[in-house]
């Protein structure tokens, strides 16, 4: 078969987010954030076991989302959406059952008057300037907003992937100002949040990236494993190149294996100098330039006959290293993952 093969592992899911939720105490719920097709891995999948693990609260980017989530999960656990209630939302919002965070005040207006009665959160902008209500808006909104019963107050922190930075305090301290002595749940932190201790879990703690296996949360078991199948392998000389540009160039005679996927698969030209393909624990360098749906590897030094497939996300491999070589951050690689591969789930 010339599919990759993509390998989600649903118990590892459920055991990261065990995890994060025994990082806070009893008092506190431990939520789970689905958005961008549960990080690109499947939101239906994603959200049952997530539920079957014991998350009640959901949070997604987009009401489409909900919706998707809505129908996997059916009508008991209460669906956030971080985007609040924009305009041509109103229908999808109700139909769905959704909680919009709200964001501001036009949002609030257009939420109580089309929706009255209907649930909602309010998110406040504690510092990061990207989304809520920033204070002297909420200080104008706040008795307004309580009056039609909230069902959590949130914001988001800038740097807790940074546990020294100066502005986790700083947002902390601007959160509890903005919400203190309301009896509204309330919602500060997500992984990196949880991980920087107690003082941040408020209520309601909404893990993310390190329920997939990635950073910040170093303990997390790998959930996602990429396998890619090889269609040819030929033997080079010293001085033939391989690939577009001929970037590589043998220095020894060498065996290359040509493998299905590339960065139309959401493997990113930029990681190849870095990255390596594995048959079992022998790590294979991936030469020359990665194209659209095809990466050449060097299995030289391979002792073994040659393997059906070579893996490229794995326990060693992770999303995270992916990441460093390409330049980026594991959320990139997850949600970049593309529709061709073959995808199977263990549970």
């Amino acid at each position: 078969m010339s599919t990759a093969r993509l390998t989600i592992d649903l118990d590892a899911l459920t055991s990261n987010w065990r995890m994060l939720d025994s990082a806070s105490s009893e008092t506190v719920e431990t939520g789970a954030v689905v958005k961008a097709n549960g990080y690109g891995l499947g939101v239906e999948r994603v959200g049952k076991a997530l539920a079957a693990a014991g998350a009640r609260r959901f949070f997604v980017a987009v009401p489409e989302e909900g919706l998707a989530l809505r129908r996997a999960l059916g009508p008991a656990p209460e669906i956030n959406v971080f985007a609040g209630h924009m305009p041509g939302d109103t229908d999808l919002i109700a139909q769905a059952g959704l909680t919009p965070m709200l964001n501001s005040i036009d949002q609030l207006l257009r939420h109580v008057e089309a929706l009255p009665g209907h649930a909602f959160g309010v998110q406040l902008d504690s510092g990061m300037n990207r989304l809520g209500m920033e204070p002297g808006e909420w200080d104008a909104l706040r008795d307004i907003a309580l009056a039609q019963n909230p069902t959590l107050i949130m914001s988001h922190l800038a740097c807790a992937d940074e546990p020294g930075h100066p502005m986790n305090a700083h947002q902390l301290a601007m959160f509890r100002e903005m919400t203190q002595g309301l009896g509204v749940p309330c919602s500060l932190s997500a992984t990196g949040g949880i991980l920087l201790g107690p003082e941040y879990h408020c209520d309601v703690t909404r893990p993310g990236i390190g329920l997939y296996g990635g950073f910040p949360f170093e303990e997390a078991t790998p959930v996602v494993h990429l396998d890619l199948p090889i269609i040819q392998t030929r033997d080079v000389i010293p001085g033939e190149t391989v690939g577009y540009g001929n970037t590589w160039v043998a220095q020894r005679p060498s065996v290359i294996a040509t493998v299905a996927a590339g960065y139309a698969d959401g493997i990113h030209r930029a990681m190849a100098p870095n990255t390596y393909l594995y048959a079992g624990n022998v790590a294979c360098p991936v030469v020359g330039r990665i194209s659209m749906d095809l990466i050449t590897v060097d299995i030289t030094d391979l002792a073994e006959e040659v393997p059906e497939t070579l893996s490229l996300l794995n326990e060693v491999q992770t999303v995270d290293v992916l990441a460093d070589n390409a330049g980026t951050i594991g959320y990139e690689i997850l949600t970049a993952l593309g529709n061709r591969y073959k995808r199977s789930y263990v549970e």
